[in-house]
């Protein structure tokens, strides 16, 4: 089979659309990490050419990645109280966000192809636990993606009341999940500016309610500590904070669909973290100064009394019309990322190559899109709070290996060319990652036995997959990218960087 490789001396771009005529060779590209050698045979090809994700949309892709909205806030108020609410998201951005938009940005523009963080592990550490880190970021991901149909569907069985229980139900998540699905197939481009618009309409109802409550805010209520006979519950208030505020990776799975990833993703990332923490932080202060209610009232879904209260039941509708939108946003984000992870998978040969396979007409990863699709359809007709918190565990672990693998590479290539690189030595760049590796530590200590059974079966389910694609390659059952590295050729005009494909049949 006629395979893509480089020509001599220059690396496959896939973030280009001329085409490319390959040259058989087995050399070193110079002026490169010299971990990076290949061996490549003969074919000619042309990349299908793309409109690619630009600064906008991006940046509420992103968005919908790590947030969605103030929505799912309320129980840290609940578990903690109000002053400790507000300063934990006031910091925890400081503790876990900035670190991993920092490690994502540098990374993502000195590897700028689909797959991102499992790129650097392989990078790093080799396939093995490039491998299970796909395992354990797919997982949590295509886990969380079964939650926000739930969640729009929960919200609009308050305006059909027949869609609550039973066979409507079902076929409303269904459908729901379905048509969602198509959008994402449709293209990142697509579903970038359909981000813009779902965030404006979700954020609109929190807009006005602050700005209706700034005369009736009293500042001391912000202070208060009171969390009459209720004991702290620490496990719910940190995992509020840490569901509301990760998933600042995701974004690098897509990053060869990013136009001008070196420029574009760090613009992108430092908008997004501060757009962020505002849209989580002004309303709860709006809402804890105009209103005198009890720690324990902050159930899930709060926001929506609290603006009927602060003012009327029209804001209350706008704001749970809102919330419904606010699910769709994530779910179209995640699905995303989840595809194009497995379409990178494939180009590094992590994954067989019909893993990586594009629809023809919107250049897609349809075969990710799919699968991811349907493990999320199967996961959202259950009962999942400790399979959402056994995905929490295993995102823990993943973010060890990341933070590990992006100080290794710091140490292990210390002049590969980085567009983006975080102004920090070596010693500061171990105490930065240190702090929410220090964080994750407590996440995973307060789980409960049965997170720590069922992330152990999944971990040992990643294990067993690794060795059963290595088994699949040794007896030729399927087509593997070999040689896929991401390379990165350094000179003084420009900086290209893509795969280097090799496509065998084992």
């Amino acid at each position: 089979m006629k395979t893509p490789t480089p020509p001599q001396n220059q690396p496959y771009n896939f973030n280009t659309t001329e085409p490319v005529t390959m040259q058989q060779t087995s050399s070193k590209l110079p002026n490169m990490p010299q971990e990076l050698s290949i061996t490549t045979t003969t074919t000619t090809t042309t990349v299908t050419n793309t409109k690619k994700l630009t600064l906008i949309p991006l940046i509420f892709l992103i968005y919908f990645e790590v947030a969605g909205g103030p929505y799912g806030e309320e129980p840290a108020v609940q578990a903690a109280g109000p002053l400790l609410t507000i300063i934990g998201f006031l910091v925890f951005p400081f503790i876990w966000s900035i670190p991993e938009a920092l490690v994502t940005a540098e990374l993502s523009t000195a590897y700028p192809g689909n797959g991102g963080f499992v790129i650097w592990v392989e990078r790093a550490f080799g396939p093995f636990w490039g491998s299970l880190m796909g395992t354990w970021k797919f997982l949590s991901s295509v886990i969380n993606i079964a939650a926000f149909p739930v969640l729009c569907i929960d919200y609009m069985k308050q305006i059909i009341p027949a869609i609550e229980s039973g066979l409507p139900r079902y076929l409303a998540l269904l459908c729901s999940t379905l048509g969602l699905s198509f959008l994402n197939y449709t293209g990142l481009t697509i579903v970038g500016y359909t981000s813009v618009v779902l965030a404006v309409v979700s954020l609109l109802p929190f807009i006005f309610m602050c700005l209706i409550a700034l005369p009736k805010i009293k500042p001391h209520r912000w202070l208060s500590l009171k969390h009459k006979g209720v004991k702290k519950d620490w496990n719910l208030f940190f995992n509020t904070l840490f569901w509301n505020l990760n998933f600042w990776d995701n974004v690098s799975t897509f990053a060869g669909e990013v136009d001008q990833p070196q420029k574009t993703l760090p613009r992108a990332l430092f908008i997004t973290v501060i757009f962020t923490c505002l849209a989580y932080v002004f309303p709860l202060l709006a809402v804890i100064g105009a209103l005198s209610v009890e720690p324990s009232d902050w159930g899930a879904g709060f926001m929506a009394q609290a603006a009927e209260l602060i003012a009327g039941k029209w804001l209350k509708i706008f704001l749970e019309v809102g919330a419904m939108l606010a699910a769709i946003g994530p779910f179209e984000a995640q699905l995303s990322s989840s595809a194009f992870q497995l379409l990178g998978m494939a180009d590094i040969g992590s994954l067989p190559q019909f893993f990586g396979l594009r629809s023809k007409w919107f250049n897609t990863p349809w075969v990710g899109i799919l699968l991811s699709t349907s493990i999320s359809l199967g996961v959202s007709y259950m009962n999942f709070t400790d399979i959402i918190s056994s995905a929490n565990f295993l995102y823990s672990l993943s973010m060890l290996l990341e933070f590990a693998s992006f100080v290794w590479l710091r140490r292990k290539f210390p002049r590969l060319k980085r567009p983006y690189r975080v102004p920090m030595r070596l010693p500061l760049l171990v105490v930065m990652c240190l702090i929410p590796c220090g964080f994750l530590a407590v996440i995973m200590a307060i789980a409960t036995k049965k997170v720590y059974l069922v992330s152990g079966i999944m971990t040992v389910a990643g294990i067993g997959w690794y060795y059963l694609m290595k088994f699949c390659k040794s007896r030729k059952w399927f087509q593997f990218n070999t040689g896929g590295e991401v390379v990165v050729e350094e000179n003084d005009h420009e900086r290209v960087a893509g795969h280097l494909l090799q496509i065998d049949t084992f």
